[in-house]
C-alpha cells in the first residue's frame, strides 16, 4: 500500500466517525468478536482474517478470534453466518468465490446480497499462472507455442474443482487463446501446484498467496498476470501482465469483504468499518498483507454493495459463456 492509499483509508475513517453515534459507539463491544473464515486455517482467507482480527482486537480493546468453518466449498461457514445473531458479534469474510457461486450452484443455503450487510472490501490479489520450470515454458509465448506444436497436444491445466475461479479463469484463457487444454479438477491449490512443480500438470491459476512457497524455492514459475498492472511484489516486477502480452479481457482478481448478518444495526456497521480501515492502514496488517501479494483497499458500505453485485453479474456471464450451468 503507498502513503496515498494509506493516508486516504485514515481519512476515510476519520470521515465515518465524525459522523456515527456516539451513543451506539460507548456500547459496543462489551463482548469477544467472531469472524467466521469459510475455510479450512492456513489458506490466504484464513491468513487475512487472522490479521485483521488481531489489529481489531487491539483497537476495539476485546477479543476477536476467526472462527474457521470449512466445507462444502464455503457454503457452511456463509450460510452460519447468514443464520447468526445480527448484533455485531459475529462477522464473516466473502470473497470471489461467493459472488460465482450462483453461476454454478443450483440451490445456495444463503444469498450473497440479500443476506449480508456490507462492511467494507478487504483487498484484492489477481490470479498468477504459474508452470513449471522448464524451457518449454520460461515465458508465455513459449508456453503457448509448445501448447499448440506438441504432438501429444495441450498440456493439462489444473483447477480447484468445478465453478472455482481457477476453473473459470483456467476456461477464459483457453477461449481467448483459441487453445483446447484438457482441465483437470484438483482439491485446492496446494496440490495442483505440486504438481505442476513436478511436471505433471502444465500449470495452474492461483494467488500468489497459494503460490509464493514454491516460487520462491525455484520449484514453479509464473509467467503473467490477470491485474491491470504489474505486481509491485520483488519477485514478481518482471512478470507481464495478459493484456501487455497481447491476451485481452484477462482482467481479474480476487477479492476479500468483511460483512455481517443482513439486519446488524447501522451504527454498529458504521463502527466497524472505521475500525477495519484503521486495521487496514496499520504497518502490521500491511506487512503481513504485501507478503501475500494482497492490494489493501477500504471501501464505503454502499461501494461494496454495488461491487458485489456487479462481480456477481460478471460471473453469471462467464458461466454461461463456458457452458456451465448450475448443479
Amino acid at each position: 500500500m503507498s502513503n496515498l492509499q494509506r493516508r486516504t483509508l485514515l481519512a476515510s475513517a476519520a470521515a465515518s466517525l465524525a459522523t456515527a453515534s456516539p451513543f451506539a459507539w460507548a456500547a459496543y463491544p462489551d463482548k469477544a468478536i467472531k469472524i467466521i473464515v469459510p475455510w479450512a486455517p492456513g489458506g490466504s482467507t484464513d491468513a487475512i482474517g487472522r490479521a485483521l482480527a488481531q489489529r481489531l482486537s487491539e483497537t476495539l480493546g476485546q477479543a476477536v478470534v476467526v472462527d474457521n468453518k470449512a466445507g462444502a466449498a464455503g457454503q457452511i461457514g456463509t450460510d452460519a453466518l447468514a443464520k447468526s445473531a445480527a448484533d455485531g458479534y459475529t462477522l464473516g469474510i466473502v470473497e470471489l468465490p461467493h459472488a460465482i457461486a450462483p453461476a454454478v450452484v443450483a440451490k445456495l443455503p444463503y444469498d450473497l446480497l440479500r443476506d449480508f450487510s456490507p462492511i467494507t472490501l478487504i483487498g484484492t490479489s489477481p490470479l498468477i499462472l504459474f508452470t513449471g520450470v522448464g524451457d518449454d515454458s520460461k515465458d508465455l509465448k513459449t508456453f503457448l507455442k509448445t501448447a499448440t506444436t506438441t504432438k501429444g497436444g495441450p498440456p493439462a491445466i489444473a483447477h480447484s474443482g468445478s465453478g472455482t475461479i481457477s476453473h473459470l479463469v483456467g476456461e477464459m484463457f483457453a477461449q481467448r487463446t483459441k487453445i483446447k487444454f484438457n482441465m483437470v479438477p484438483y482439491r485446492g491449490s496446494a496440490p495442483a501446484l505440486i504438481d505442476v512443480a513436478a511436471g505433471t500438470v502444465g500449470a495452474h491459476f492461483a494467488t500468489l498467496a497459494s503460490g509464493a512457497a514454491l516460487l520462491s524455492a525455484g520449484k514453479i514459475r509464473a509467467l503473467a498476470v490477470t491485474s491491470n498492472a504489474r505486481m509491485g511484489v520483488p519477485a514478481l516486477l518482471d512478470v507481464p501482465t495478459f493484456t501487455e502480452l497481447g491476451v485481452k479481457d484477462m482482467v481479474v482478481n480476487q477479492w476479500w469483504a468483511l460483512v455481517a448478518p443482513i439486519t446488524t444495526p447501522i451504527d454498529v456497521l458504521d463502527k466497524l468499518r472505521v475500525d477495519t480501515l484503521g486495521a487496514l492502514a496499520s504497518a502490521s496488517v500491511q506487512q503481513r498483507m504485501s507478503t501475500l501479494g494482497v492490494d489493501l483497499k477500504g471501501t464505503s458500505r454502499d461501494a461494496l454493495r454495488g461491487f458485489m453485485r456487479s462481480e456477481s453479474d460478471r460471473w453469471q456471464t462467464v458461466a454461461r459463456d463456458i457452458g456451465l450451468k448450475p448443479q
